[in-house]
């Protein structure tokens, strides 16, 4: 599975955007829609000023990575919903928090589980502390996970 425009939508709201390098709050340079500035052929990001679109392509770049190794931990089939909201957990948080979750032990038992929606919860900490940034993206991606998807055929 890829994702969709509509967790690409949801990425891009939560990161917000910022046309030059800025530092993480973990301290990594970081551009556009909160796309690490981690590669060689990246560097040039460091000193650029980059438009949406320019950060839309980076963001969707960095997804293809993050959309490889989703795949590979994911081993029950999952809606459109439910991808998209792990690629936007993934994206903030990298596949490694999801590799070690119970999220992901839950959701590849049954994906449809209702006590995932809590599992998102447990993210919310930067720095030690609650963020309510994080309570509000978490709860988005909950709630999205736990969207039905409308058949339109």
């Amino acid at each position: 599975m890829t994702t969709s425009s509509w967790g690409i939508h949801l990425i891009e709201e939560f990161e917000g955007f910022r046309p030059v390098m800025y530092l993480d709050p973990v301290g990594l340079p970081t551009i556009g829609y909160g796309t690490l500035i981690d590669t060689e052929a990246e560097q040039w990001l460091l000193t650029a000023a980059i438009t949406p679109e320019q950060a839309e392509t980076l963001l969707k770049q960095e997804l293809g990575g993050i959309e490889t190794r989703m795949n590979k931990l994911l081993q029950k089939p999952i809606n459109q919903n439910q991808y998209d909201s792990l690629a936007s957990f993934c994206y903030n948080l990298g596949t490694g928090a999801l590799k070690r979750s119970t999220l992901l032990k839950k959701l590849n038992v049954n994906p449809n589980d209702p006590a995932i929606r809590y599992e998102f919860v447990k993210w919310v900490n930067a720095d030690g502390k609650r963020s309510s940034g994080l309570v509000k993206r978490r709860k988005a991606e909950s709630d999205l996970y736990f969207t039905p998807m409308i058949d339109m055929t």
